[in-house]
């Protein structure tokens, strides 16, 4: 590979896709720093967020998500026209060595185009179940990057099939490598003496998690724990607020990118299990109460989840999308968990041993295997 060599990393809107990019490109970077990564992200504010405290640089897709109705599926087209030449130009200046999907609807055109032109093609696919967007991305790509070696069963084609790498899912290094509990707890504002309660909807809050867990809260009781809820920043206000009404220690905050601090005080997760979720959790063994996000078709939060249970790393409470039903299912399995630490020290050595803390670096060796064969 010759100087500034670089490849694209295609994805965003939310951290679940982007975070295991980063991942991916500071490994790339750690082990050939003439390397430039360059993020074909989204417009979407969360990917500005996230992408800027990294220093790499990152290029604003118009795509939108396709909706369905006439003017969502004319606004999306419309979109789609748009990326399709951003991306055409970037291939033609930048002359990536290879491309990174990260999932969604920001990846497709990028990989698609890509992979038309002779660049060499890969997708990382963390949850169980592969999204409709890296179904149809199968074709054009030579690797399929994924989390879980279950993901071969919702895969029917043979050929697709053969091009699975159960690499693991992206995490920061920072994360692998947690800091020591005091420094992380006193940058955080927590007591390090108290055992932490975390309460994370990933990078945008969950309203269903964050109702569910206060109004639980109202009939637990909490010696010797404290709280830390990471309530998303539409949500952190009214979290806040009900708080001051629970006698509890807490500290609620909006978003950290300092999730490698957040790891190094849990003693107890409740969260949804998305792809990135369920790779932290399990890297770190941190021993959680998972409930899976229910809006989505496929329900593949609740099969991510259902592999961390039935592997003794976690505990599922379906979400009701109901505050009081989710809090009356939530506040039994949680008061068990507080209170018996052999039990929470079980499903920690379980998650640890589910964990693949060096997916990174695996997702990178598969780049640099496709660069130097050329597919």
């Amino acid at each position: 590979m010759g100087e500034e060599t670089t490849i694209l990393f295609a994805g965003g809107g939310t951290g679940g896709h982007l975070y295991p990019g980063i991942a991916v490109a500071e490994a790339v970077r750690q082990a050939v720093p003439h390397v430039r990564p360059l993020f074909l992200c989204t417009m979407r504010d969360i990917d500005r967020v996230i992408l800027e405290p990294t220093g790499f640089e990152f290029i604003p897709q118009p795509i939108v998500p396709p909706v369905r109705t006439v003017g969502g599926l004319l606004k999306f087209w419309k979109s789609w026209r748009e990326t399709k030449d951003l991306v055409k130009k970037t291939l033609r200046e930048r002359r990536p060595a290879a491309v990174l999907g990260l999932g969604g609807y920001a990846a497709g055109v990028a990989v698609k185009l890509a992979a038309q032109k002779g660049v060499p093609a890969a997708v990382l696919n963390p949850d169980v179940v592969p999204g409709k967007a890296n179904q149809y991305l199968m074709q054009f790509v030579s690797h399929i990057c994924c989390q879980f070696a279950k993901t071969a069963d919702y895969v029917k084609s043979p050929e697709h099939r053969r091009k699975l790498d159960v690499t693991g899912c992206p995490i920061r290094s920072d994360i692998s490598h947690p800091p020591q509990r005091p420094e992380a707890a006193a940058r955080l504002g927590l007591d390090a003496r108290l055992n932490t309660l975390v309460v994370t909807g990933a990078s945008q809050g969950a309203t269903t998690v964050n109702e569910a867990v206060v109004e639980m809260l109202g009939g637990v009781t909490l010696r010797g724990w404290q709280i830390l809820h990471l309530a998303g920043r539409d949500h952190a206000l009214s979290v806040r607020t009900a708080y001051r009404d629970l006698p509890v220690p807490s500290r609620v905050i909006d978003f950290t990118p300092a999730m490698a601090d957040v790891w190094a005080v849990a003693d107890l997760a409740v969260s949804r299990s998305g792809a990135s979720s369920c790779a932290e959790l399990t890297a770190c063994g941190i021993p959680s109460v998972l409930m899976p996000y229910p809006f989505h078709k496929d329900r593949h939060q609740r099969l991510n989840a259902k592999v961390l249970e039935d592997g003794g790393a976690a505990v599922v409470v379906d979400d009701e999308k109901d505050r009081r039903k989710n809090a009356e299912k939530l506040r039994p399995t949680v008061e068990a968990l507080l209170c018996d630490g052999e039990r929470r020290r079980a499903m920690a050595s379980a998650a640890r041993q589910m964990g693949k803390p060096t997916a990174a670096g695996n997702v990178a060796q598969v780049l640099a295997g496709m660069i130097t064969s050329g597919r």
